[in-house]
């Protein structure tokens, strides 16, 4: 997982924020879904970008596709610039770049056979006459698992697995270089999760894809990527490969999600938060966890840290303790037996 690939997608310094109202008389504030993300995927390559609901993850997704544009930032996608969104040349692009949503039954038409929904981008983008879009449909299904007679169906009539299949089959019709899988398993039943990611894995190392993986499940992410990037608050805090960053966490709040991961039969310490997320509109100075981090110190409250290789493994993290940086510690974690 080591080897060395060329960059697909390059994102540096994304930003995006909303103007949210609190209540109906409430003043407008800026809420910040994603502060200063910089992130690679490389050809031949699945990024796992994991966090808690809430934290960001989905609107990078959008961005470095450039269905949002980012208020600060760039994207680079095959050494060029992202063209702005909604120009033709951002259209051209598209059949290159696609997407796999959370639920299979909302990004589905109700309406149309499934067949009819595959070959959607390929009469989108102008790809090949009819017979050559019937041969290319067919042949995709095949690719994903579906039967021919699945084409003729409608998405109602098909289970969560084979709906998410055809999502995948209409992503994968272009051949696409890159592919952004937004919570593609959180929707389906736990017995089909499984043939979900086996399929995607698959598909990524025959088809050498660039995949950027959202999910906030960290044993999938573990399973499917070959690098991880957790995110809180808008922010990444660690990343490196799965074994490194999900067996042995740097940052103090990777190191509380992989506690509350369960262990059957085993007895394991966990890591016990206090209090709740922050607002994302009033942002805590600082590293933002510092308020929910069992051994933050002074420099956490007054100081950004930066994310940036750990002189001992080369391990990228935002954390002026794990760097040695830090002062006046608090006491050390919270632990929990369960």
């Amino acid at each position: 997982m080591s080897v060395a690939r060329a960059d697909l997608l390059q994102a540096h310094g994304l930003t995006r924020g909303y103007m949210m109202r609190r209540g109906l008389l409430g003043r407008p504030s800026l809420v910040r879904a994603v502060d200063g993300v910089s992130l690679t995927v490389a050809r031949g390559e699945t990024l796992g970008l994991v966090g808690e609901s809430g934290c960001g993850k989905s609107t990078t997704a959008r961005l470095v596709l450039g269905i949002e544009p980012p208020d600060t930032g760039t994207v680079t996608f095959d050494g060029g610039p992202m063209p702005m969104t909604g120009t033709t040349a951002w259209a051209a692009l598209r059949r290159r770049m696609q997407m796999v949503y959370q639920d299979p039954l909302a990004a589905l038409d109700r309406r149309l056979a499934i067949g009819t929904q595959i070959a959607e981008p390929l009469d989108i983008h102008r790809i090949g006459n009819p017979v050559e879009r019937r041969e290319r449909v067919a042949a995709v299904m095949a690719e994903v698992g579906l039967q021919p007679h699945h084409a003729a169906r409608h998405p109602q009539s098909l289970s969560g697995g084979q709906r998410q299949r055809a999502v995948i089959a209409r992503a994968l019709v272009t051949n696409p270089d890159l592919l952004v899988c937004d919570e593609p398993i959180s929707a389906l039943d736990v017995s089909i999760q499984a043939l979900v990611l086996n399929l995607l894995t698959d598909l990524q190392e025959r088809l050498q894809m660039g995949m950027l993986f959202v999910s906030h499940d960290l044993r999938a992410v573990r399973q499917i990527s070959h690098r991880v990037a957790v995110m809180y608050l808008g922010r990444i805090v660690e990343e490196g490969e799965p074994d490194a960053v999900l067996h042995e966490p740097a940052h103090p709040y990777t190191q509380a999600l992989v506690s509350a991961i369960p262990h059957p039969g085993k007895t394991a310490t966990r890591v016990i938060l206090q209090g709740d997320p922050p607002n994302p509109a009033n942002r805590p100075t600082g590293c933002a966890f510092h308020p929910r981090c069992p051994v933050a110190t002074a420099t956490c409250r007054t100081e950004t840290p930066d994310l940036k290789p750990r002189a001992s493994d080369g391990r990228r993290v935002a954390c002026h303790v794990a760097h040695g940086e830090a002062s006046s510690a608090r006491a050390p974690a919270s632990l929990e037996t369960c």
